[in-house]
């Protein structure tokens, strides 16, 4: 039990810290669309656009503008690049798009935004072969859960870890407020509270064991 504790706990810990923002050193390096991009200017970003810069040039993390203004939590620069052309659903090397990048930093808006310019919320990210539902439930974060749920994000998508965003919600959740709220938008969407994992454990048996109460309930209730 505790070798599983201690996996969980190193899992949670590399999955929360997966995504790669641009460094200092990366940042200073940038030019054009990239440094205006994470500058959130955008009249420079028109000006580069009108001068024929390539709206979804990568930088060495395979990052595209659009990606840079999502790990700065610029809207304008999204709407402005989305207006452009921009490849909304494209991955940097890390496997991520913007609206998984905005639900890990916990941005509700910008998910909103970047949907409905595009981005698809049923894109598989991540190298968990995961969503953007099941980082934002793996996080607790409801706000962002609620709008994703609303777009039509796949509620019961099951990663490469065998878990759907309901099991990562409790697994690597803390039981706390945020999470329960988690688990709440879930169930009452509709998630299938019956998926286990690969040892065959539903959620409620992993809530039992953590002592979970409030989700317990919850999951009851949803069976």
């Amino acid at each position: 039990m505790l070798r599983l504790l201690l996996l969980l706990v190193a899992l949670n810990c590399v999955v929360a810290q997966a995504q790669t923002p641009p460094s200092a050193q990366e940042i200073a390096a940038y030019q054009g669309l990239h440094l205006t991009a994470h500058q959130g200017d955008a009249e420079g970003l028109r000006k580069f656009i009108r001068e024929g810069a390539d709206v979804d040039g990568r930088d060495g993390h395979g990052r595209t503008p659009a990606h840079v203004a999502a790990f700065a939590s610029h809207d304008d620069a999204l709407q402005v690049l989305a207006e452009a052309g921009a490849n909304m659903n494209a991955l940097e090397n890390g496997r991520y798009d913007v609206v998984t990048i905005a639900s890990v930093l916990d941005d509700p808006e910008l998910v909103l935004l970047a949907i409905r310019l595009g981005n698809r919320p049923d894109n598989i990210t991540s190298i968990y072969d995961g969503t953007a539902l099941i980082a934002a439930a793996h996080l607790g974060h409801h706000h962002v859960v609620e709008v994703l749920i609303g777009e039509g994000a796949p509620l019961d998508h099951v990663n490469n870890l065998g878990w759907t965003a309901l099991m990562e919600a409790v697994i690597l959740g803390d039981g706390g407020e945020d999470h329960t709220s988690t688990v709440q938008a879930l169930v009452e969407a509709g998630a299938d509270v019956t998926i286990t994992d690969r040892a065959g454990r539903t959620p409620l048996e992993h809530a039992q064991a953590r002592g979970y109460s409030e989700i317990i309930d919850i999951l009851k209730r949803g069976r």
